[in-house]
């Protein structure tokens, strides 16, 4: 061993030492928060499934193939850095014996092909990711997806790899200069080219492994030393953090929200003690300890902050800010100090964490949790912390103290009277069976409270209804007896009004022996589905849209009269993205209208109205409407009608155009599409 690389490994040695004490330092920092989280043991079923799931979203890259040139160069990135990786080890060799390999790889055909094209590939695959970040800085454009991340750390992971990658192929070519590199110029082209125009020289091999480990290893440094760098820590973090996802089929955590728990169990209110069970969140340490997974997890990518409605209109809420505060707060008070003693929400004043403003502003369109890469669950975390703000502190928009209460003493956020649930089946020329009156129906037909009592909303119930008879659907409905789900109340954080409507629907709709519901309100259909199943209600539940397409299928509907001026759709946040029902309201509305223009932002991407999460009966004062956003974007295609599939999004897209001076333009439901279509006026 000559002197080169006597100091070289000396050196080499000294750095790695360095660097694994300070990344193990960091992980145990890691542990010691995640830890601090509440048990949740519905994180542990279906271990199989939860693989194959990591694996397809990991290595399939599903999530972000979403984003097309981005997901591919970040592909090849990822596949290049776990390969590559082991290039790395190799240098540890190269610095002792320049002339020597990785033990069993060297020499392997297989390998030195798969690592050339990877070495090749990465290099214009990081360049991508670089350039990328650089047209998208904050300084560039208002809405920056990176806006609020840590820049120089992104800058720092991306350099580091396009380093390591450079130094590779200097390796690699410095070998065939030498003459021992023992890959075939077929399979290893570039490094072979390189080699041609590199001097013989077996210390420059040594020289640059060394430098290839100094600068792997300050990598690993500075992770070590920020501990709460996601964009170099969710290259680990992204593994077990979609493994232990809500589902472990892999469905995305959107639908029925997770129930308030406590000490890893569903809480039941009406056995509950406030003494011993923790409502809601209140500080760091009552999340669960997946909670405090995803918030180390984070990549800064902003892919949820570009999506969120609230953000894009102005609004305080960004979803990637909210996670990176919350995460930052746990890491410092593990740390101890003044952080100990802050509170997690309010306001400036207050100096908490989370600002009211942010908190109140989600609308829960689910846009964050769909475009996360690494799985985290916004919506149930800011859920939970409107749990403990409603149900504790009674800290909540006052405007909403008027809808809770209605729903508390009327059953309905509007405060109509309970017995007027029937008058929208006045004046409809065949008879509307009520539950108990008829021996069998096939479909109870659940009306809701904004088809029973909105105005507008009445005529998409005497729609459907319509339809269905033309059809020779059996329906009943349950009339006086039904009432409000509970979504607004859960939505807001108001669990034990939740569960009082909840619990009195359950036993209600099992009293009415009903096997298959028919809902045309996404909140009910959504709630009705997939949140009673949690109390006990197994029943088939499908919206409006979707049965109507299967009678128009079966024949069983015929359009005879297409609607004329154009039409567009937009896709309501609960129908489309939390259930994933897209395709059978586009199927009515292409049979009765002849085909749709579509807006840019649909299906998955759809942009909310800005109702949901209870925000329908708060006012929205900051920034921008949001429903005067989407509107907008709807009337820019020109069409004349604007189809719907959701009450709250025909009032906010109605009350949007008349903003707009847009009166012209129609906003209906698309019951009402198909009935003009089939019944022409």
């Amino acid at each position: 061993m000559g002197g080169v690389q006597i100091v070289s490994t000396i050196i080499a040695a000294i750095v790695t030492l360095v660097a694994v004490y300070f990344v193990v330092r960091a992980v145990k920092q890691m542990f010691a928060v995640v830890r601090q989280g509440q048990p949740d043991p519905t994180r542990s079923d279906g271990k199989g499934k939860r693989t194959a799931t990591m694996l397809r979203e990991t290595l399939g890259h599903t999530r972000m193939f979403k984003w097309t040139m981005v997901g591919a160069a970040h592909w090849v990135v990822m596949v290049s850095f776990i390969l590559l990786s082991s290039l790395v080890l190799g240098a540890y060799i190269e610095v002792v014996d320049p002339l020597a390999g990785l033990p069993l790889l060297d020499g392997w055909v297989v390998f030195g092909l798969v690592t050339e094209i990877f070495s090749v590939l990465g290099i214009p695959a990081i360049l991508t990711l670089i350039v990328i970040r650089l047209l998208n800085l904050p300084t560039r454009r208002r809405w920056s997806r990176f806006s609020g991340s840590t820049s120089w750390q992104g800058y720092f992971v991306e350099y580091v790899i396009l380093a390591v990658l450079v130094l590779g192929f200097l390796i690699r070519g410095l070998r065939v200069a030498v003459g021992h590199f023992d890959f075939p110029v077929w399979a290893t082209p570039v490094s072979h080219a390189l080699g041609a125009i590199l001097p013989a020289n077996e210390n420059a091999i040594t020289v640059v492994a060394l430098l290839k480990i100094l600068v792997s290893m300050a990598w690993a440094i500075v992770i070590g030393l920020n501990v709460t760098m996601g964009v170099a820590w969710h290259r680990f973090l992204a593994f077990p953090n979609i493994f232990f996802k809500r589902h472990a089929s892999g469905k995305a955590a959107l639908g029925a929200l997770k129930p308030m728990m406590s000490g890893g169990k569903p809480i039941d209110l009406e056995e509950a003690d406030p003494e011993k069970d923790t409502f809601g969140v209140a500080k760091i340490e009552d999340f669960s300890w997946k909670g405090l997974l995803d918030f180390s997890t984070c990549t800064e990518c902003g892919r949820c902050q570009s999506q969120c409605p609230a953000w894009n209109t102005g609004k305080p809420l960004s979803p990637k800010l909210l996670v990176l505060s919350l995460r930052d707060h746990a890491y410092a008070k593990l740390q101890g100090g003044k952080e100990t003693e802050r509170p997690l929400i309010g306001g400036a004043d207050e100096l908490g964490v989370i600002d009211p403003d942010v908190l109140w502003s989600c609308t829960t369109c689910g846009a964050c949790v769909e475009q996360c890469p690494v799985d985290i669950e916004h919506v149930d975390h800011i859920i939970d912390m409107r749990r403990y703000q409603v149900m504790i502190e009674s800290s909540f928009p006052s405007e909403a103290g008027a809808m809770l209460r209605n729903l508390e003493s009327k059953g309905n956020p509007w405060g109509a009277p309970p017995n007027t649930r029937e008058e929208w089946t006045k004046g409809l020329d065949f008879p509307v069976p009520r539950v108990g009156e008829v021996d069998h129906f096939e479909y109870l037909f659940w009306v809701g409270c904004a088809g029973a009592f909105e105005d507008k909303a009445k005529k998409t119930t005497r729609a459907v209804a319509t339809l269905l008879n033309e059809a020779g659907v059996s329906f009943a409905i349950l009339g006086n007896n039904e009432t409000c789900t509970g979504d607004p109340a859960r939505r807001i954080g108001n669990e034990f009004v939740y569960q009082m409507l909840a619990m009195q629907n359950v036993e209600t709709l099992k009293e009415s022996g009903a096997l298959k519901i028919v809902a045309t309100c996404p909140h009910c259909f959504n709630t009705i589905g997939n949140e009673y199943k949690e109390l006990g209600l197994d029943v088939e539940v499908v919206h409006h849209t979707e049965l109507l397409s299967h009678l128009v299928k079966i024949g069983k509907l015929t359009p005879v009269q297409p609607i004329e001026g154009g039409l567009t759709y937009h896709d309501p946040c609960y129908l489309g993205r939390h259930n994933r029902v897209f395709s059978p309201p586009r199927e009515v509305l292409n049979a009765a209208s002849g085909g749709i223009t579509e807006m840019g932002r649909r299906e998955e991407r759809s942009f909310c109205c800005g109702a949901g999460g209870a925000r329908m009966y708060m006012e929205e004062t900051i920034g921008k409407r949001i429903n005067v956003e989407r509107t907008e974007e709807a009337l820019a295609t020109g069409a004349k009608t604007i189809a719907v599939g959701c009450p709250f999004c025909s009032t906010m897209i109605t009350d949007a155009t008349r903003s707009k001076g847009a009166e012209e333009v129609e906003v209906i439901d698309v019951a009402s599409v198909l009935l003009r279509a089939v019944k022409p006026l």
